[in-house]
């Protein structure tokens, strides 16, 4: 894995970003002398097309990370890649036409955007074939693991890391049993400690050593790991391999002196200034591209449920540091949804939402409301999605650590919302928080687009929507 401000991306999904990028580049060069049959361009005219390569690339690759080709987890067969590559052409194709009315000086000839666009097409599905056929599944390409410890840290491992998006990164070579007690792991990937560490890394040709001993105070290896460590190999401790591997943090296997020394959980007076100023001109390019879509909710709202029926309700959510707010958003229930006073998570098939409800909620139009909150500064656009204070107390009395996801402003879409489907149960909650976690800890405006671009595919897909 590499570290991009402070975010971890598989070196593969990097390294097919960057081959994808360089093809889409070179594809509206590539249009321009194949339409004009060889034509050599004007020295005039380089700034101005190397531009113009620069957005056709720039609009085409995003259109890619919100249809989540580069997400490390998806499982999606080959035909659902190619769909999706369809489809962000697509997009882009749409979002280019609008771009080029709006700003004439970047327009190019419709048969150099054809070409552009069929070349860089065939660039990308080939390469995605390539990748998909000798690099995304192929053992030798990922980085080879070895597990120091045979008993519940490492078998969770196995328990946590099952799918097969999960370990598209890496290939676990063996579990290192240091004693015969308490061997949760499957005897048939039990390594014995036969040989010192540096000399069973060699033999397994192995790039990384995972320390998931149960009990570190008996029989630890210092020497060795030591050893390991100066010949080159890379140590690493169990919760680091999970917050690299699915981008989050274990709260099972959470010390308090894991967050103490490890890095991260700091937002100085720079970042949160950039952070506000992202916020704003989000929100307002939201705000642009949506208000005909939220006047049309508001008025579909009015007409199902009686014009004298709101549109918007208030809920008091539990925002940074605690701090409650009322929280804007299309109403999407029956008025009298909780007429016994009782707070209730949300449902599949949940009576109390409208029919238009079950539209605004699948698609998210319900949250754009809160476009205003992120104005007033009570909500960020990207964070933890805030909760109720009934579910706040409850939640952070059954789950460890649950209160430090409020150290950030609560946000309108986040990591946990891209990464895990919605959550409305305790469990769900506490699978939530070790992305909230995450976030907190690695925040960047990098993390910040992401979360922006891969919400796209959450909302065309429809995950986790009730």
């Amino acid at each position: 894995m590499i570290r991009i401000f402070k975010h971890y991306v598989s070196r593969a999904m990097l390294a097919l970003a960057l081959v994808e990028t360089t093809i889409l580049l070179l594809s509206p060069y590539l249009a321009y002398w194949l339409r004009f049959q060889g034509a050599v361009y004007q020295a005039e005219d380089g700034l101005g097309q190397f531009t113009k390569a620069i957005v056709f690339a720039f609009i085409v690759s995003a259109c890619l990370v919100a249809m989540g080709l580069y997400d490390r987890r998806s499982r999606a067969v080959f035909s659902g890649v190619l769909l999706r590559i369809l489809l962000s052409f697509f997009i882009a194709f749409l979002t280019l036409a609008m771009l080029f009315y709006a700003l004439p000086s970047l327009f190019v000839g419709r048969g150099v955007l054809v070409f552009g666009f069929v070349i860089a097409f065939l660039g990308i599905f080939i390469t995605r074939l390539l990748f998909d056929r000798y690099i995304a599944d192929n053992d030798t390409a990922k980085r080879r693991i070895l597990v120091l410890g045979t008993g519940e840290r490492a078998a969770a491992i196995d328990k946590l890391l099952r799918r097969k998006g999960d370990r598209r990164a890496f290939h676990i070579e063996g579990y290192i049993a240091l004693s015969q007690a308490n061997n949760e792991v499957s005897p048939e990937k039990v390594v014995a400690h036969d040989a010192p560490l540096v000399d069973l890394v060699k033999r397994y040709g192995a790039d990384e050593l995972v320390i998931a001993m149960d009990d570190s105070r008996e029989g630890f290896p210092m020497e060795e790991i030591l050893e390991c460590k100066m010949t080159g190999t890379e140590v690493i401790d169990l919760l680091s391999f999970f917050e690299q591997q699915s981008g989050k943090i274990l709260i099972g296997q959470l010390k308090p002196s894991w967050l103490i020394f490890s890095d991260g959980f700091h937002v100085g007076e720079i970042k949160a200034v950039m952070k506000r100023i992202f916020d704003l001109f989000a929100s307002v390019m939201l705000l642009i591209l949506t208000w005909p879509i939220m006047i049309i909710a508001a008025i579909a709202i009015k007409i199902e449920g009686g014009f004298r029926q709101p549109a918007l309700y208030l809920q008091q959510r539990v925002g940074e540091n605690g701090r409650p707010f009322n929280v804007a958003k299309f109403r999407s229930m029956v008025i009298d949804a909780e007429k016994d006073g009782k707070p209730r998570w949300a449902e599949d098939n949940d009576w109390r939402i409208t029919r238009v409800g079950a539209v605004i909620r699948k698609l998210r139009i319900d949250e754009l409301p809160q476009i205003f909150n992120v104005f007033k500064g009570e909500m960020s656009f990207v964070g933890p999605r805030p909760e109720r204070p009934q579910f706040v107390k409850e939640l952070a009395d059954s789950i460890p650590y649950y209160n430090e996801r409020h150290r950030v402003k609560p946000g309108i879409t986040g990591w946990a919302q891209v990464c895990y489907p919605y959550g409305a149960s305790q469990q769900d909650s506490l699978e939530k928080l070790q992305y909230d976690l995450y976030y907190v800890k690695n925040f960047s405006i990098f993390l910040d687009l992401m979360i922006i671009f891969q919400t796209v595919q959450v909302i065309l897909w429809g995950k986790g929507a009730r």
